[in-house]
């Protein structure tokens, strides 16, 4: 044989080690290994495939109940393939020709990315994480990566359709779902756009808006109380699992989501152990620990949220109000319930200026009253914590509680009300150091300081 024939042989043996080798290695890595004589390693694969289908099973068994539940306002099937079963907007058919806009996070189970589709509206996708840990914790396991993105993907599946039954203002709207191996190997949830909750800047924001974030979660928690369901509760309650859509605390993840209260015999078996203190609620006759779910989203809610948020610059008025809200709470000695009504209060007494009647209403003589008109070359201050950065613009329920407020800013001698709003339906006033001149706008009344006013603060 010549040396170049040699050269040809030695290449096709080489090519035809790498291709056996690829075959070998891809069958492996699907599980579909071939029998290679060895019973030992066959009966291994065989219990690693029985326990892995167990465990699939138990996932399937925990959805069960959520597909046999019957909402009386829609019929709806338990067959995730068809969209249209679910009543979605968007299906398989609507996500091709995505664009992907940003990378929003990844977690154990899931990673979730900004997508506008083809039609232009951006939404938020759901899909299993392959590099996540609960995905690398079953190959590792089981070595079968069809089933662990079965095994994993279930609890996509769960989140689904718990979106699909748990309909409340404060909880991320469900627009459509696919599953099509063709796109990304497994199931998607296709949600509405928000932010990931970032409370460094809830933190600097104006009390109002911190006030709206913590009732919206007590308003939610009131309806998972008493939900169609049953008493639902969150088991990983974290700012993580909720986002920011215009404004509004919305809940997001649900995979961990449980809808059955814990069964007990004696009042020992319902304990909420939190990392300070633990609880002990009542174990009823009929074999369940009653409240615990509630309580148990309550505390978090607390521990989370409203400790952060709702007492630091509260209103002087509202203060009393406040400061019984987060010593029922972190005492637990109120229900869901009970403690969704003391929020409402304030809401309404801060929305009708109510906590204003002591302030008094002289205060706005000191000031000369511009209506139809604005101001340019303005002369900005600052103020915290305000609605613009860049100035103090400031919620108020009047002209003189803006009035009230520039009194009390040394450096404040105008303010001006041009119709914008708050979520509450107070105004938002601007408050200036000086402008240079005014203009004419039929929307925006100016107010200027005529005497010095006496800069006690009432």
């Amino acid at each position: 044989m010549s040396s170049t024939r040699m050269q040809y042989f030695a290449l096709f043996c080489l090519a035809l080690t790498i291709v056996c080798l690829t075959i070998v290695m891809k069958k492996w890595h699907f599980g579909l290994r071939e029998d290679f004589g060895d019973p030992v390693l066959n009966t291994d694969f065989s219990l690693l495939r029985r326990a892995l289908l167990q465990q699939i099973r138990e996932r399937q068994q925990e959805i069960a109940p959520l597909y046999n539940f019957t909402d009386r306002s829609s019929e709806i099937q338990s067959d995730f393939s068809n969209s249209d079963a679910l009543r979605l907007d968007i299906g398989c058919s609507d996500l091709s020709g995505l664009t992907v806009v940003e990378f929003l996070g990844a977690g154990y189970t899931k990673t979730v990315s900004k997508v506008v589709l083809q039609q232009g509206s951006e939404v938020a996708l759901k899909t299993v994480n392959y590099q996540g840990t609960d995905m690398r914790s079953c190959l590792d396991d089981f070595r079968d990566p069809q089933g662990c993105q079965d095994l994993v993907s279930s609890k996509i599946r769960k989140e689904i359709i718990l979106l699909q039954r748990l309909q409340h203002p404060n909880i991320v709207k469900l627009k459509g779902q696919c599953q099509d191996s063709a796109l990304v190997g497994g199931i998607i949830a296709v949600l509405e756009q928000g932010t990931p909750v970032q409370m460094i800047q809830l933190l600097q924001s104006p009390w109002e808006e911190r006030f709206r974030v913590c009732l919206g979660l007590v308003r939610l928690l009131h309806y998972l109380s008493l939900s169609p369901l049953g008493s639902v509760a969150l088991l990983d309650f974290q700012p993580r699992q909720f986002v920011m859509v215009s404004g509004e605390l919305k809940l997001t993840d649900l995979d961990d989501a449980i809808v059955a209260e814990t069964e007990c015999r004696t009042s020992s078996d319902c304990v909420l152990q939190f990392p300070l203190r633990n609880f002990t609620f009542p174990c009823t006759g009929s074999g369940v620990c009653q409240g615990l779910n509630e309580m148990k989203n309550l505390y978090n809610a607390y521990r989370y949220f409203f400790i952060y948020l709702l007492p630091h610059q509260a209103p002087t008025e509202l203060k009393h109000l406040v400061d019984q809200i987060m010593n029922t709470t972190a005492d637990l000695k109120h229900t869901v319930n009970k403690t969704l009504e003391a929020f409402e209060e304030v809401l309404e007494v801060y929305k009708s200026g109510l906590h204003l009647q002591n302030m008094p209403s002289s205060l706005i003589k000191d000031y000369a009253v511009l209506k139809g008109m604005g101001t340019s070359g303005n002369k900005e201050y600052n103020c915290w914590p305000s609605y613009n950065h860049e100035g103090c613009m400031l919620s108020v329920h009047s002209a003189e509680e803006a009035a009230h407020i520039c009194n009390s800013h040394p450096q404040c001698t105008s303010f001006c009300l041009n119709g914008q709003k708050t979520w509450t339906g107070r105004l938002l006033a601007s408050f200036r150091t000086g402008f240079s001149h005014l203009v004419p706008d039929v929307s925006s009344t100016v107010y200027v300081r005529t005497a010095k006013a006496s800069a006690a603060t009432f």
